[in-house]
């Protein structure tokens, strides 16, 4: 190797070793595969510098996306919306979904509710959303509202009640499933109030249930709590009523 050559490896070398200590790991892995293409020699320096910017900015873009879908902890992780099947007679208009996907519902903290059967695809269509919010950068969190209750139940008891219904709050999206499963008691209410309160004007919430959503209020049950419940989540809210048979019959007799 000749000593312009053995230098400029050098060089290429400490420029690497720099990019990764500054933690631009996706600029260090273009510069690297870049650096070696022919199709890249005659361009300039500010060309091949913003290419490499590009490169850093997506890697950090997947980086984020890849964290905030671990945190969301979907039940269905994969799920897109554009995956979601309109053929059924399911009581979902593409317009419809297609309509949502823009911040503008998520800004104005707006909810959306899923309702129908067991079966349908609720769960799925929920988390397809909140996929999609991780997508465009937006915090989210799931819960089956059965195991929220009782997380909400046990921090009581291990005195970090607050910052739960903190952690709560500050999501952009919060997805709440299987509402309506189980009967509520005055501390389920309280603290469902409590989290729809909080959430009134700082993030949006999906929820889905089997329950027509003209039951909720006497669902919840106490006319008071329940006025104010309903008043907050229907305020501008984004409804489907689904129907048909259940999906997981039609995928088990496609098997």
């Amino acid at each position: 190797m000749s000593q312009l050559k053995k230098g400029l490896h050098m060089n290429k070398e400490h420029t690497l070793r720099k990019l990764n200590e500054m933690k631009l790991f996706g600029m260090a892995k273009s510069f690297e595969e870049r650096s070696i293409r022919p199709d890249h020699k005659d361009i300039s320096f500010e060309e091949f510098f913003g290419l490499l910017a590009d490169d850093e900015y997506i890697h950090r873009k997947n980086m984020r996306q890849r964290r905030l879908l671990q945190m969301a902890k979907l039940k269905f992780p994969s799920a897109c919306l554009e995956d979601v099947d309109y053929q059924s007679a399911r009581g979902i208009i593409k317009s419809k979904i297609m309509g949502l996907q823009n911040t503008e519902w998520i800004d104005a903290h707006q909810n959306i509710l899923i309702t129908g059967p067991t079966g349908v695809g609720k769960s799925y269509l929920a988390c397809a959303f909140g996929h999609w919010a991780c997508r465009i950068g937006h915090s989210v969190l799931y819960y089956r509202w059965p195991r929220l209750s009782g997380d909400i139940l046990a921090s009581r008891g291990e005195g970090s009640y607050l910052r739960h219904l903190q952690k709560l709050a500050k999501v952009k999206l919060l997805i709440i499933d299987d509402f309506g499963l189980n009967s509520l008691n005055d501390t389920d209410r309280k603290d469902l109030l409590e989290i729809i309160e909080d959430r009134y004007t700082m993030g949006s919430t999906i929820i889905t249930s089997q329950l027509p959503i003209k039951e909720w209020h006497a669902y919840i049950g106490d006319p008071t709590t329940a006025d104010a419940i309903c008043d907050r989540l229907f305020h501008m809210s984004h409804k489907f009523e689904m129907r048909g048979g259940s999906m997981r019959k039609k995928h088990a007799n496609l098997d």
